[in-house]
């Protein structure tokens, strides 16, 4: 690779101009542009809800957690707790609810999906001790999952995002610095009303906490209504001939076989 020619976080005529200038001693100019173009983005979508909302929130879910725990007995450390995985359907959540449905038709926006008929198919809360560990998974059966932060801590406050292109840990030569580009796991901090949604296929995981004080959390998962019926048929159409043995089919839409990378980057605003 030419030295400097893809620096990370140049812009495309940087990287042109580097790419030229390294090639000054080397003979005459034999490139007019060079670019990196990214593909296939993984996305996780980040909401910090305001003061008020934020208190009122966690006091009603304090209260509710609390109610459900109270024939108990306190955790032990290493120990977790979660609850049933309808809290969306409870008066004492209907707040935080509301923040999901104000969140996902941007997602669904921003992702230009042609059908935002969806629902929250379960929502659960998730409290640590010291200690406490949640082992690497993901979300089956789901487009989109999220997680509120109700109770967070110094040592209790991040979570890790796990790369899910599981076939570039094959090769893994030593880099030199750990970027967006070449790591394979991305830690996110967190605070008390922070809310990320991603795609349900995405794995992660919880650190074990370094925190005296519980961690407290509300997972809920995002998935289409009626999807049988409206998201399940194929996607290609039905060909206006016979294709002859082994050929290849040319009915499927555009938008299936490829993106032209033309369009600039959408903001994401939330309703």
């Amino acid at each position: 690779m030419l030295p400097g020619a893809f620096d990370r976080g140049a812009s495309g005529a940087q990287f042109d101009h580097a790419a030229r200038t390294a090639m000054d001693n080397q003979g005459p100019r034999w490139s007019e542009t060079s670019d990196v173009l990214p593909m296939f983005a993984t996305l996780v979508w980040k909401v910090e809800l305001e003061a008020q909302l934020r208190e009122a929130i966690c006091a009603q879910a304090l209260t509710a957690l609390a109610r459900m725990r109270r024939d108990l007995p306190p955790l032990a450390p290493g120990q977790g707790w979660q609850s049933v995985q309808s809290l969306h359907e409870l008066d004492d959540f209907r707040d935080l609810v509301s923040c999901v449905h104000r969140v996902v038709p941007g997602i669904l926006r921003f992702l230009r999906i042609g059908y935002d008929a969806y629902q929250v198919s379960a929502c659960w809360a998730t409290v640590l001790a010291r200690g406490a560990v949640h082992k690497l998974h993901q979300h089956p059966n789901n487009f989109l999952s999220g997680v509120y932060y109700v109770r967070t801590h110094p040592g209790a406050d991040t979570i890790n995002f796990h790369d899910p292109r599981n076939q570039t840990g094959i090769i893994r030569p030593p880099v030199i610095e750990l970027t967006a580009e070449n790591t394979d796991q991305v830690v996110v901090r967190v605070k008390d009303g922070t809310m990320l949604v991603f795609p349900s296929y995405l794995q992660h995981s919880v650190d074990a906490s370094a925190s005296e004080d519980e961690r407290i959390s509300i997972s809920f998962n995002i998935m289409f209504s009626s999807f049988t019926e409206n998201l399940s048929k194929p996607l290609w159409g039905a060909a206006t001939a016979p294709a002859r043995a082994g050929a290849q089919s040319s009915a499927l839409s555009p938008l299936v076989r490829q993106a032209v990378l033309t369009r600039a980057a959408q903001p994401f605003c939330v309703d």
